[in-house]
């Protein structure tokens, strides 16, 4: 594995404390899948319509990841997701949103290699190979 799977299975367990990185990929990926959203793709117009374009397309392209808050993830996710999944987790709001800040740029970088949005079939099947790739590093 790369460099980057390296760093986001480290920063899974720095936000989890090593025990929970399957369940925070999991919510995430269930994020960038959930077909009541939009999946990526309705993330991503999510992300435009509260004013971060630049944020979210430059984790789509192939130059740097520009940083986003957690105060950010919460406006675009909404504070309902963030608590579900802070519930389901064991783990506070913010440590949440924080955990999404840290993670959600350098997954959403790795979904999209050649600077485009893949496919729903394409999209499966690189969360699929990218979690089991991550997780048995």
């Amino acid at each position: 594995m790369g460099l980057l799977d390296e760093m986001v299975k480290g920063l899974a367990g720095k936000v989890l404390g090593g025990g929970g990185q399957s369940a925070l990929l999991d919510s995430i990926f269930n994020l960038i899948k959930n077909p009541e959203t939009g999946g990526l793709q309705g993330l991503v117009q999510n992300f435009k319509n509260k004013g971060f374009n630049d944020i979210i397309s430059s984790w789509i392209s192939t130059g740097e990841n520009l940083p986003v808050t957690s105060d950010q993830i919460e406006n675009v996710v909404g504070k309902d997701q963030i608590l579900r999944i802070a519930k389901k987790l064991g783990f506070s709001g913010e440590e949440v949103s924080g955990g999404l800040a840290s993670l959600l740029p350098e997954i959403i970088d790795k979904l999209t290699p050649k600077g485009t949005l893949p496919e729903n079939e394409a999209l499966l099947q690189r969360l699929s190979i990218f979690k089991k790739d991550l997780l048995n590093i």
